[in-house]
């Protein structure tokens, strides 16, 4: 695997770079925001993520360590490519795309051309657990924070409606799945609190009669 690449800056356009390294040039695909950091003549640094296919080797490159681990991670979830993760980190920070993941705020994901709200709910739903902001699970103030039904209740009925359901529906469909799992409500994950009530309507049968309608 390719880590990084450290060398001088050949080329840059706009959406790839190209790094010379002892005479072989390297072309790397990455945001914006990272290839304005670059300059020609230069010496430049990218973490990389290579991506294998049949027919292809390409190169993902990074400011960060961490914007390498979130894009990693978001290629993890159906239907979503490294064109489509790289279009995430040209909009979002690593740390907003943790929190929004973790939060369960899908409407932070319908911001970046390519993604409606279909596979903003699958982003939230199948990221849940995956990313966690810094410094989460040592801070008891944001567990609290998240334990609060003020504040978790309102995303998971987004996330709900953008995947098709009612408020009404949802916020029905939410209580009747806690009343199983009140630890769900104590803990406040909202992200685990909207696999629960998706699996709850599962069970239920509900799932085709509290749809608004189906969506394309």
């Amino acid at each position: 695997m390719i880590s990084f690449l450290r060398g001088t800056v050949a080329h840059v356009g706009l959406s790839s770079a190209v790094i010379d390294l002892n005479g072989a040039g390297m072309s790397v695909n990455a945001t914006p925001q990272t290839l304005s950091g670059l300059r020609v003549g230069e010496e430049g640094k990218l973490f990389t993520s290579l991506i294998v296919r049949e027919d292809s080797l390409t190169l993902f490159g990074f400011t960060s360590d961490d914007e390498r681990e979130v894009f990693d991670i978001l290629l993890s979830v159906s239907g979503v490519g490294p064109r489509l993760a790289l279009a995430v980190l040209a909009v979002h920070e690593p740390e907003a795309i943790r929190v929004a993941a973790h939060s369960g705020d899908g409407k932070s994901f319908t911001k970046v051309p390519g993604i409606g709200p279909k596979v903003a709910g699958r982003i939230v739903l199948e990221l849940a657990g995956k990313l966690v902001p810094h410094g989460t699970g040592s801070t008891d103030g944001a567990a609290v924070a998240l334990s609060a039904e003020a504040v978790w209740k309102p995303q998971v009925i987004a996330a709900m409606t953008s995947l098709g359901w009612s408020e009404k529906d949802a916020t029905a469909s939410i209580d009747k799945s806690l009343a199983d799992s009140p630890e769900l409500a104590e803990k406040g994950n909202v992200a685990e609190i909207l696999r629960a009530t998706l699996r709850w309507l599962g069970q239920d049968g509900a799932r085709a009669g509290n749809r608004v309608g189906a969506r394309g």
